[in-house]
Protein backbone atom coordinates (compact mmCIF):
# COMPACT_ATOMS: atom_id res chain seq x y z
CA UNK A 1 0.00 0.00 0.00
CA UNK A 2 1.90 2.83 -1.46
CA UNK A 3 0.14 5.27 2.05
CA UNK A 4 2.42 3.21 4.07
CA UNK A 5 5.22 4.09 2.90
CA UNK A 6 4.21 8.09 1.59
CA UNK A 7 2.55 8.03 4.79
CA UNK A 8 3.88 6.48 7.02
CA UNK A 9 3.43 8.10 10.37
CA UNK A 10 -0.28 8.86 9.86
CA UNK A 11 -0.33 5.32 8.54
CA UNK A 12 1.64 3.84 11.41
CA UNK A 13 -0.09 6.03 14.23
CA UNK A 14 -3.52 4.84 13.25
CA UNK A 15 -1.82 0.82 13.24
CA UNK A 16 -0.97 1.43 16.68
CA UNK A 17 -4.09 3.27 18.21
CA UNK A 18 -6.50 0.22 16.93
CA UNK A 19 -4.21 -2.37 17.95
CA UNK A 20 -4.12 -1.05 21.24
CA UNK A 21 -7.96 -1.05 21.38
CA UNK A 22 -8.10 -4.26 19.46
CA UNK A 23 -5.57 -6.08 22.30
CA UNK A 24 -7.68 -4.99 25.20
CA UNK A 25 -4.72 -2.19 26.23
CA UNK A 26 -7.34 0.84 25.76
CA UNK A 27 -11.08 -0.21 27.11
CA UNK A 28 -14.08 0.09 24.85
CA UNK A 29 -17.35 0.18 26.78
CA UNK A 30 -20.56 -0.80 25.38
CA UNK A 31 -23.97 1.17 25.62
CA UNK A 32 -26.41 0.08 28.30
CA UNK A 33 -29.09 -0.36 25.85
CA UNK A 34 -28.58 -1.31 22.23
CA UNK A 35 -26.41 0.77 19.76
CA UNK A 36 -26.05 0.85 15.92
CA UNK A 37 -23.18 3.15 14.31
CA UNK A 38 -23.56 4.62 11.05
CA UNK A 39 -20.09 5.28 9.81
CA UNK A 40 -17.28 5.14 7.25
CA UNK A 41 -14.09 5.34 7.20
CA UNK A 42 -13.61 8.56 4.26
CA UNK A 43 -14.19 12.47 5.08
CA UNK A 44 -17.56 12.99 4.63
CA UNK A 45 -19.12 11.95 1.16
CA UNK A 46 -21.18 9.20 1.91
CA UNK A 47 -24.63 10.06 2.93
CA UNK A 48 -24.15 9.27 6.82
CA UNK A 49 -27.21 12.07 7.61
CA UNK A 50 -29.90 10.11 4.89
CA UNK A 51 -28.92 7.22 5.74
CA UNK A 52 -29.76 7.70 9.37
CA UNK A 53 -32.85 8.90 8.59
CA UNK A 54 -34.29 6.12 6.36
CA UNK A 55 -32.69 3.78 9.60
CA UNK A 56 -35.31 5.49 11.54
CA UNK A 57 -38.15 5.32 8.49
CA UNK A 58 -37.75 1.53 8.54
CA UNK A 59 -37.26 1.29 12.83
CA UNK A 60 -40.94 3.92 12.88
CA UNK A 61 -42.35 0.96 11.05
CA UNK A 62 -40.23 -1.87 12.58
CA UNK A 63 -42.82 -4.79 15.20
CA UNK A 64 -39.76 -5.02 17.24
CA UNK A 65 -38.76 -1.19 17.53
CA UNK A 66 -42.29 0.49 17.35
CA UNK A 67 -42.61 2.71 20.24
CA UNK A 68 -39.13 1.64 21.84
CA UNK A 69 -37.78 5.17 21.67
CA UNK A 70 -35.25 5.36 18.94
CA UNK A 71 -32.99 7.93 19.60
CA UNK A 72 -30.16 9.24 17.85
CA UNK A 73 -26.77 10.62 18.99
CA UNK A 74 -24.45 12.98 17.44
CA UNK A 75 -21.10 14.67 18.20
CA UNK A 76 -22.42 17.38 16.45
CA UNK A 77 -19.74 18.55 13.85
CA UNK A 78 -18.99 22.45 14.00
CA UNK A 79 -21.14 23.14 17.22
CA UNK A 80 -20.16 25.53 19.79
CA UNK A 81 -22.06 24.58 22.58
CA UNK A 82 -20.51 21.98 24.86
CA UNK A 83 -21.81 18.54 26.78
CA UNK A 84 -24.34 16.69 25.98
CA UNK A 85 -27.55 18.62 24.85
CA UNK A 86 -31.19 17.41 23.58
CA UNK A 87 -31.44 18.92 19.76
CA UNK A 88 -34.63 21.19 19.46
CA UNK A 89 -36.05 21.65 16.40
CA UNK A 90 -36.25 25.44 16.82
CA UNK A 91 -32.73 25.54 17.85
CA UNK A 92 -30.06 26.80 15.60
CA UNK A 93 -26.87 25.14 13.73
CA UNK A 94 -24.39 27.05 15.71
CA UNK A 95 -25.70 25.29 19.04
CA UNK A 96 -26.70 21.42 17.56
CA UNK A 97 -24.33 20.66 14.33
CA UNK A 98 -26.11 20.88 11.20
CA UNK A 99 -27.17 17.09 11.08
CA UNK A 100 -28.52 16.65 13.86
CA UNK A 101 -30.78 19.45 13.71
CA UNK A 102 -31.70 18.31 10.14
CA UNK A 103 -32.34 15.29 11.58
CA UNK A 104 -34.50 16.24 14.69
CA UNK A 105 -36.37 19.08 12.15
CA UNK A 106 -37.67 15.79 10.14
CA UNK A 107 -38.44 13.23 12.95
CA UNK A 108 -39.99 15.81 15.64
CA UNK A 109 -41.05 12.84 17.76
CA UNK A 110 -37.27 11.28 18.25
CA UNK A 111 -34.62 12.21 20.63
CA UNK A 112 -31.92 13.44 18.86
CA UNK A 113 -28.71 14.48 20.93
CA UNK A 114 -25.14 16.11 21.01
CA UNK A 115 -22.59 14.90 23.19
CA UNK A 116 -18.90 14.82 21.86
CA UNK A 117 -18.13 11.60 24.68
CA UNK A 118 -20.23 9.29 23.28
CA UNK A 119 -19.82 6.90 26.43
CA UNK A 120 -21.83 9.46 28.50
CA UNK A 121 -24.19 10.69 25.63
CA UNK A 122 -25.37 6.66 25.26
CA UNK A 123 -25.23 6.23 29.16
CA UNK A 124 -27.61 9.69 29.90
CA UNK A 125 -29.97 8.95 27.00
CA UNK A 126 -30.48 5.63 28.13
CA UNK A 127 -31.88 7.52 31.69
CA UNK A 128 -28.82 5.97 33.54
CA UNK A 129 -26.67 9.24 34.72
CA UNK A 130 -27.58 12.50 34.62
CA UNK A 131 -25.75 15.42 32.62
CA UNK A 132 -23.97 18.50 34.04
CA UNK A 133 -24.39 20.79 30.66
CA UNK A 134 -28.41 20.42 30.71
CA UNK A 135 -30.79 20.51 33.44
CA UNK A 136 -34.16 19.23 31.78
CA UNK A 137 -33.06 15.48 31.14
CA UNK A 138 -36.56 14.32 31.85
CA UNK A 139 -37.83 11.37 30.08
CA UNK A 140 -35.02 10.17 28.56
CA UNK A 141 -34.85 6.52 28.26
CA UNK A 142 -34.28 5.43 24.86
CA UNK A 143 -34.61 1.57 24.01
CA UNK A 144 -31.79 1.88 20.93
CA UNK A 145 -30.03 4.30 20.02
CA UNK A 146 -28.39 4.89 16.23
CA UNK A 147 -24.69 6.72 16.65
CA UNK A 148 -24.13 9.00 13.83
CA UNK A 149 -20.54 8.97 12.64
CA UNK A 150 -19.19 6.78 15.50
CA UNK A 151 -16.75 4.33 13.96
CA UNK A 152 -13.70 5.76 14.32
CA UNK A 153 -14.73 6.19 18.39
CA UNK A 154 -13.36 3.00 19.64
CA UNK A 155 -13.96 4.20 22.98
CA UNK A 156 -17.56 2.91 22.57
CA UNK A 157 -18.07 -0.35 21.07
CA UNK A 158 -21.65 -0.12 19.18
CA UNK A 159 -23.83 -3.91 18.93
CA UNK A 160 -23.69 -3.02 14.98
CA UNK A 161 -21.21 -1.44 12.97
CA UNK A 162 -22.44 -0.08 9.74
CA UNK A 163 -20.02 1.10 7.51
CA UNK A 164 -20.99 3.20 4.24
CA UNK A 165 -19.07 3.72 0.78
CA UNK A 166 -19.45 5.85 -1.77
CA UNK A 167 -20.30 3.86 -5.01
CA UNK A 168 -18.77 6.31 -7.22
CA UNK A 169 -15.49 6.94 -5.13
CA UNK A 170 -14.60 3.33 -3.26
CA UNK A 171 -12.42 2.80 -0.65
CA UNK A 172 -10.40 0.45 -2.53
CA UNK A 173 -9.67 3.44 -5.40
CA UNK A 174 -8.76 5.87 -2.47
CA UNK A 175 -5.56 6.92 -0.27
CA UNK A 176 -5.13 8.18 3.08
CA UNK A 177 -5.73 11.44 3.87
CA UNK A 178 -3.77 13.95 2.05
CA UNK A 179 -3.70 12.05 -0.65
CA UNK A 180 -6.78 10.82 -0.68
CA UNK A 181 -10.25 11.22 1.60
CA UNK A 182 -9.44 8.09 3.58
CA UNK A 183 -9.28 9.45 7.18
CA UNK A 184 -8.95 5.51 8.65
CA UNK A 185 -6.92 2.48 7.09
CA UNK A 186 -9.44 1.13 4.89
CA UNK A 187 -9.04 -2.40 6.17
CA UNK A 188 -10.77 -1.57 8.86
CA UNK A 189 -13.87 -2.21 6.73
CA UNK A 190 -13.59 -5.84 8.10
CA UNK A 191 -14.96 -4.67 11.39
CA UNK A 192 -17.68 -3.96 10.08
CA UNK A 193 -21.10 -6.08 10.72
CA UNK A 194 -22.49 -4.70 7.05
CA UNK A 195 -21.32 -2.61 4.67
CA UNK A 196 -24.10 0.03 2.44
CA UNK A 197 -22.63 1.01 -0.99
CA UNK A 198 -24.54 4.30 -0.87
CA UNK A 199 -25.14 6.68 -3.96
CA UNK A 200 -25.72 3.55 -6.82
CA UNK A 201 -27.44 4.02 -10.06
CA UNK A 202 -31.06 3.02 -9.78
CA UNK A 203 -30.51 0.06 -11.17
CA UNK A 204 -27.44 -2.22 -10.14
CA UNK A 205 -27.19 -5.36 -11.83
CA UNK A 206 -25.97 -8.32 -9.54
CA UNK A 207 -22.90 -8.63 -11.63
CA UNK A 208 -22.08 -5.16 -10.84
CA UNK A 209 -23.08 -5.98 -7.11
CA UNK A 210 -20.26 -8.54 -6.89
CA UNK A 211 -17.64 -7.00 -8.62
CA UNK A 212 -18.22 -3.94 -6.04
CA UNK A 213 -17.98 -7.05 -3.32
CA UNK A 214 -15.22 -8.65 -4.79
CA UNK A 215 -13.19 -5.61 -4.82
CA UNK A 216 -13.56 -4.53 -1.82
CA UNK A 217 -12.59 -7.64 -0.31
CA UNK A 218 -15.41 -7.49 2.28
CA UNK A 219 -16.59 -11.26 3.20
CA UNK A 220 -19.90 -10.27 5.35
CA UNK A 221 -22.98 -8.73 4.02
CA UNK A 222 -23.52 -5.77 1.62
CA UNK A 223 -26.23 -3.64 0.59
CA UNK A 224 -27.02 -0.69 -1.81
CA UNK A 225 -28.57 2.03 -1.58
CA UNK A 226 -29.47 5.02 -3.76
CA UNK A 227 -29.96 8.72 -3.84
CA UNK A 228 -33.09 10.63 -4.49
CA UNK A 229 -34.04 14.07 -4.45
CA UNK A 230 -37.78 15.38 -3.24
CA UNK A 231 -39.02 18.73 -4.59
CA UNK A 232 -37.80 22.04 -3.80
CA UNK A 233 -38.61 23.33 -0.65
CA UNK A 234 -38.36 27.06 0.78
CA UNK A 235 -35.48 27.86 3.14
CA UNK A 236 -37.53 30.36 4.93
CA UNK A 237 -40.90 31.63 5.24
CA UNK A 238 -40.94 33.96 2.81
CA UNK A 239 -40.17 31.54 0.14
CA UNK A 240 -42.27 32.65 -2.85
CA UNK A 241 -42.92 29.29 -4.92
CA UNK A 242 -42.74 31.26 -8.45
CA UNK A 243 -39.27 31.21 -8.59
CA UNK A 244 -39.19 27.11 -8.68
CA UNK A 245 -40.58 27.91 -12.34
CA UNK A 246 -37.62 29.70 -13.20
CA UNK A 247 -35.15 28.33 -15.93
CA UNK A 248 -32.08 29.46 -14.26
CA UNK A 249 -30.57 28.67 -11.13
CA UNK A 250 -27.95 29.65 -8.65
CA UNK A 251 -26.56 26.69 -6.88
CA UNK A 252 -24.28 27.58 -3.77
CA UNK A 253 -23.35 24.39 -1.28
CA UNK A 254 -20.66 23.27 1.48
CA UNK A 255 -20.70 19.51 1.33
CA UNK A 256 -17.90 16.97 0.77
CA UNK A 257 -19.23 16.46 -2.80
CA UNK A 258 -22.30 18.10 -4.62
CA UNK A 259 -22.45 16.72 -8.12
CA UNK A 260 -24.78 14.13 -8.23
CA UNK A 261 -27.30 16.98 -6.86
CA UNK A 262 -25.68 19.33 -9.32
CA UNK A 263 -26.41 16.69 -12.26
CA UNK A 264 -29.78 16.39 -11.24
CA UNK A 265 -30.23 20.15 -11.07
CA UNK A 266 -29.12 20.26 -14.74
CA UNK A 267 -31.57 18.31 -15.89
CA UNK A 268 -34.21 20.59 -15.13
CA UNK A 269 -32.49 24.11 -14.59
CA UNK A 270 -29.75 26.34 -16.33
CA UNK A 271 -27.46 26.08 -13.28
CA UNK A 272 -25.87 29.90 -14.24
CA UNK A 273 -24.01 30.06 -10.82
CA UNK A 274 -22.61 27.36 -8.62
CA UNK A 275 -21.03 28.67 -5.47
CA UNK A 276 -18.38 25.98 -3.24
CA UNK A 277 -17.80 26.48 -0.01
CA UNK A 278 -15.78 23.76 2.38
CA UNK A 279 -17.75 21.10 4.11
CA UNK A 280 -19.94 22.05 7.41
CA UNK A 281 -18.65 25.66 6.08
CA UNK A 282 -20.07 28.45 8.67
CA UNK A 283 -21.94 30.74 6.34
CA UNK A 284 -20.07 34.53 6.83
CA UNK A 285 -21.14 37.77 5.56
CA UNK A 286 -19.01 38.23 2.99
CA UNK A 287 -20.77 34.72 1.91
CA UNK A 288 -24.12 36.22 1.63
CA UNK A 289 -22.59 38.91 -0.02
CA UNK A 290 -21.45 36.70 -2.90
CA UNK A 291 -24.29 35.00 -3.36
CA UNK A 292 -26.25 38.43 -3.54
CA UNK A 293 -24.38 39.32 -6.24
CA UNK A 294 -25.07 36.17 -7.79
CA UNK A 295 -28.56 37.10 -7.38
CA UNK A 296 -28.39 40.42 -8.90
CA UNK A 297 -26.18 39.16 -11.59
CA UNK A 298 -29.53 37.22 -12.30
CA UNK A 299 -32.66 38.17 -10.83
CA UNK A 300 -35.19 36.07 -12.35
CA UNK A 301 -32.78 32.77 -10.81
CA UNK A 302 -34.05 30.67 -8.29
CA UNK A 303 -31.24 29.94 -5.84
CA UNK A 304 -30.59 26.62 -4.07
CA UNK A 305 -28.69 24.91 -1.48
CA UNK A 306 -28.23 21.37 0.20
CA UNK A 307 -30.69 20.34 2.91
CA UNK A 308 -27.45 20.51 5.17
CA UNK A 309 -26.37 23.71 4.29
CA UNK A 310 -29.93 25.20 4.44
CA UNK A 311 -29.76 24.27 8.53
CA UNK A 312 -26.68 26.79 8.56
CA UNK A 313 -27.87 29.34 6.79
CA UNK A 314 -31.10 29.58 8.57
CA UNK A 315 -28.20 31.13 11.12
CA UNK A 316 -28.13 34.06 9.88
CA UNK A 317 -30.07 37.12 10.61
CA UNK A 318 -28.46 39.49 7.89
CA UNK A 319 -29.99 37.62 4.90
CA UNK A 320 -32.13 40.24 2.96
CA UNK A 321 -35.81 39.56 1.89
CA UNK A 322 -34.89 39.50 -1.47
CA UNK A 323 -32.57 36.60 -1.26
CA UNK A 324 -34.85 34.72 1.72
CA UNK A 325 -38.04 34.82 -0.87
CA UNK A 326 -35.74 33.32 -3.60
CA UNK A 327 -33.66 30.53 -1.61
CA UNK A 328 -34.87 26.65 -1.46
CA UNK A 329 -33.45 23.55 -0.43
CA UNK A 330 -33.38 20.28 -1.95
CA UNK A 331 -34.58 17.26 0.42
CA UNK A 332 -32.50 13.98 -0.04
CA UNK A 333 -33.73 11.00 0.92
CA UNK A 334 -31.97 7.80 0.89
CA UNK A 335 -33.37 4.00 -0.47
CA UNK A 336 -32.18 0.78 -1.05
CA UNK A 337 -32.76 -0.47 -4.69
CA UNK A 338 -35.96 -2.59 -3.95
CA UNK A 339 -38.59 -3.65 -1.56
CA UNK A 340 -36.63 -7.06 -1.17
CA UNK A 341 -33.59 -5.43 -0.11
CA UNK A 342 -34.98 -3.46 2.30
CA UNK A 343 -36.40 -6.70 3.95
CA UNK A 344 -32.76 -8.38 3.80
CA UNK A 345 -31.34 -5.82 5.54
CA UNK A 346 -33.95 -5.39 8.28
CA UNK A 347 -33.54 -8.96 8.84
CA UNK A 348 -29.76 -8.68 9.22
CA UNK A 349 -30.16 -6.62 11.72
CA UNK A 350 -32.09 -8.12 14.09
CA UNK A 351 -30.07 -10.93 13.99
CA UNK A 352 -27.14 -8.68 14.59
CA UNK A 353 -28.52 -7.09 17.41
CA UNK A 354 -29.67 -9.99 18.56
CA UNK A 355 -26.64 -11.81 18.87
CA UNK A 356 -24.70 -8.58 20.70
CA UNK A 357 -27.67 -9.45 23.45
Amino acid sequence: MIDSIILAPYYWALKFRHFLYDKGLRKSHRSPVPAICIGNVTVGGTGKTPVTEMLLRLLENHPLWYGKNVSVLSRGYGRKSKGFRTVEADGTARMYGDEPLQIKRKFRDTVVAVDRDRVEGCNILAGKVRPESQDDCSGLNAGLIILDDAFQYRRLKADVNIVLMNYGRPIYRDHLLPLGRLRDLPQRISAADMVIVTKCPAYLDEWRQGNVAENLGYKGEIFFTKTSYEALAPVFPEGDQRYVHSQRLILFSGIADDSQMEKYLSDTYRIVSHLKFSDHHRFTASDIRKIGRAADKYPTAIIVTTEKDSQRIMDRRDIPLHLRERMFRLPIRADFLNEEEAEKFISALDRHLAAGK
